[in-house]
């Protein structure tokens, strides 16, 4: 059985991951309305990426004997000044979520929950990588200024992501 502390900030977590999977489809929305399918396409896999760990987290609560309990999602932003702004965000995001699956463990290992804190590993490993793929796109936008020829082809290379799930080595799932 899960605790009752562990329980609510899992229910919060599961929010806040529901929240990125929002936030990541109202970018996808505002690259398409700027022509730009490719850096929407990478935010449609974002937002599935998220709607995973959501879900992810969902099933280990109901596992442990916890209540699940959904909240209300926040309405994210819908406009953006530039492609940099939505992965300065984008960033500025993953290191805020970094900071919430840090406090879970932290969390678990003050109540010896060892089996959550074994779970919420995995989600530290995938917040490495979460950080460094936007602090890439970041660089790079950073990197091409106002070429339009750039963010093309950036554009082009993003459009070619696709979404794959965890094996049940890798995520668990």
């Amino acid at each position: 059985m899960i605790g009752k502390k562990m329980e609510d900030a899992l229910n919060g977590q599961i929010n806040a991951e529901f929240y990125s999977a929002y936030l990541y489809l109202s970018m996808s929305a505002y690259f398409e309305t700027i022509n730009l399918s490719g850096f929407s396409n990478w935010m449609q896999v974002q937002f599935e990426e998220e709607q995973f760990h959501a879900m992810k987290m969902f099933g280990y609560l109901n596992d442990r004997g916890g209540k699940v309990v959904l909240q209300a999602i926040d309405t994210p932003p819908c406009k953006w000044d530039s492609p940099l702004a939505v992965l300065e965000e984008t960033l500025a995001h993953e290191v805020k979520v970094t900071g919430l699956v840090n406090d879970l463990m932290i969390l678990a290992r003050e109540e010896r929950d060892i089996a959550t804190e074994n779970f919420i590993r995995w989600f530290i490993d995938e917040q490495v990588e979460e950080e460094d793929n936007a602090n890439k796109l970041v660089g790079q936008l950073k990197m091409i200024k106002d070429s339009p020829q750039a963010l093309f082809m950036i554009d082009r290379e993003l459009g070619q992501r696709v979404y794959t799930p965890p094996t049940a080595a890798e995520g668990n799932a």
